[in-house]
């Protein structure tokens, strides 16, 4: 789509030559940015031209940028000792995208969008990432990705802040894990999107629930818990009101589906 509202578009080399103002809106892939009409949006930042690495690997992790493309994460191996590696492409594969998409989507963008079912958020929540925000005026700041995203379309994102990046950690990237996902249509989007970590000897279960909610939702026990334990401990933090409805699913449907999927990656990892 043609933005008719755009009259300029900047490039800048470094963050600290932007200067932020309401009617800018940061550009990385720009998947959904030029989906629909951005009728307040005059001026776009275009964020590909910091040149940040779009994966380093470190002793403490892959650190992951904003500017990320899907297919390069796609195309990531890893360590042979980080055994989740692989959840990348099954999370990838929950989108709903074109080759197109795939080409140009960020992993930032569409961990910004924050979207119940943003494959990203539930890659990245369930592997325990870590966000860097830079503020305009200010030191970066930390924010897990499981508390960045505070709600449908909403997340800590003050204004003219960027996402800079997102930190797995190596001892999470190191654990076992089993993901479920189901959609209401066999193309569809994700109703419920659960995946869990575990350790060597079941110690730090780790669950992690999205799509069915409207903010990843994270249960975390020392060790693997009983079907009750799970079940029970799901049940207290997810109230019958606490779950996203919408055309991909009731939220009695959701609820049924995230015990059932949850019960499921228990017993695969025990």
């Amino acid at each position: 789509m043609n933005l008719n509202t755009i009259v300029e578009v900047k490039r800048p080399k470094s963050f600290d030559e932007i200067e932020w103002r309401d009617g800018h809106a940061f550009l990385g892939g720009g998947t959904w940015l030029f989906s629909e009409p951005q009728v307040a949006t005059d001026t776009l930042v275009d964020l590909p031209g910091l040149g940040w690495p779009a994966l380093t690997v470190t002793p403490a992790g892959l650190e992951i940028a904003a500017t990320c493309k899907i297919v390069e994460l796609h195309d990531f191996k890893g360590p042979p000792q980080w055994r989740a590696v692989p959840l990348f492409d099954q999370c990838i594969d929950c989108f709903l995208m074109s080759f197109k998409i795939w080409n140009a989507a960020t992993v930032g963008g569409n961990v910004c969008m924050s979207l119940p079912a943003g494959a990203m958020i539930s890659l990245t929540a369930a592997l325990e990432g870590v966000c860097t925000l830079w503020p305009r005026n200010g030191k970066p700041r930390q924010v897990p990705v499981v508390d960045f995203v505070t709600g449908m379309h909403t997340n800590v994102l003050q204004k003219g802040e960027v996402l800079r990046s997102i930190l797995l950690p190596a001892s999470a990237l190191s654990k076992r894990f089993a993901m479920r996902q189901v959609s209401l249509t066999h193309h569809g989007r994700s109703a419920a999107l659960i995946v869990a970590t575990v350790g060597d000897k079941g110690e730090d279960f780790l669950l992690t629930i999205s799509a069915a909610t409207p903010r990843p939702v994270q249960l975390r026990f020392k060790k693997a818990p009983s079907a009750t334990e799970l079940r029970q401990a799901i049940d207290e933090r997810l109230p019958p009101d606490a779950w996203f409805q919408d055309v991909h699913g009731s939220a009695p449907y959701k609820r049924h589906i995230t015990f059932y999927l949850a019960e499921q990656i228990r017993a695969e990892l025990t």
